[in-house]
């Protein structure tokens, strides 16, 4: 349990504006659910964290660390302990040679933001995250991909804080575990600080054409106009996943306040008074369903806290 002082302490280092407690996470995942963290920080710079993490040390207390929340479901009950936002939005550029680019982003820094900054130098290659909801640091740890692209394709270095040791390490693009939407930080406890990525010179109206297209398909196919977190399943081992529940007549299926979406099939969306609990069952019916119907197991692609 979180005394005054120790607020006090962590007030210090994030400032007053940047700590909460008993902060309601539905305002902060993009499913608009999910009940309180018990401390809710938002850290800018790497000596705030290790700063954070070294009065923690005394308090032992758990630590959560998220992104923008656009692909996690807290439960009702919320989050003990510290919930950590990094948000460091900081860009380098180097130049590898005449059309070729390191670029090395934040992890707070949004995958839209950074897209707008590449298309500013005409660099190709991220157009397939550009519409993809989140941060770097999000989309390193899930390796998120879209229309044929994912991360681990353009990643050559990521850095990142182990929270037991509080030492800063480097792994190469290579050495990442990077799957189809996991890499080896899901398995490990440390926070992405930043990502460093190589993009080639392009022609920028193409790149722009490109963003604008998957931007357009995204708007047409996906349920935009609901609150959710992207895909709420993963692709199936030789089978869509969505197309199984589209045949399977869940389209629409509704538990109080969660709905598989009427639009994508692959979506559950929060119809406007879901609570987390709803959503849960709600996927595990669909789990349920296709099972019985086709004997195909399938997995959530969102990550459940809490």
């Amino acid at each position: 349990m979180l005394n005054k002082a120790d607020l006090v302490r962590f007030s210090k280092i994030v400032g007053e504006d940047n700590l909460k407690t008993d902060e309601p996470m539905s305002k902060h995942s993009s499913f608009r659910v999910g009940g309180p963290a018990e401390l809710y920080l938002e850290v800018d710079s790497v000596e705030k964290l290790k700063a954070i993490l070294d009065v923690n040390k005394e308090l032992k207390l758990p630590i959560t660390v998220i992104g923008n929340g656009t692909n996690i479901l807290v439960k009702d009950n919320g989050i003990k302990g510290i919930v950590i936002k990094y948000v460091a939005k900081g860009i380098a550029k180097a130049t590898l040679d005449n059309d070729t680019f390191a670029i090395t982003a934040d992890a707070g820094l949004p995958n839209a933001a950074l897209a707008n900054e590449l298309l500013k130098d005409s660099l190709t290659g991220f157009e397939f995250a550009a519409s993809i909801p989140g941060t770097i640091g999000g989309a390193i740890y899930m390796n998120a991909g879209a229309f044929g692209g994912e991360m681990e394709n353009i990643v050559s270095e990521v850095t990142f804080l182990d929270l037991d040791d509080l030492a800063i390490y480097k792994s190469d693009g290579d050495d990442c575990d990077f799957g189809y939407r996991h890499s080896k930080f899901e398995n490990m406890n440390t926070v992405i600080l930043s990502a460093t990525m190589v993009f080639n010179k392009g022609n920028k109206e193409e790149i722009k054409r490109t963003m604008d297209a998957y931007l357009q398909k995204r708007l047409e196919t996906q349920p935009y106009d609901k609150p959710n977190a992207g895909s709420t399943f993963k692709r199936g081992d030789g089978f869509i996943t969505a197309m199984l529940i589209d045949e399977a007549g869940l389209k629409g299926y509704t538990i109080g306040g969660a709905q598989v979406s009427e639009k994508h099939a692959g979506f559950i969306v929060n119809t406007g008074n879901a609570t987390a609990k709803d959503i849960l069952d709600l996927i595990k019916y669909v789990q349920k369903t296709i099972m019985e119907k086709y004997g195909k197991a399938i997995e959530p692609e969102v990550r459940i806290l809490g």
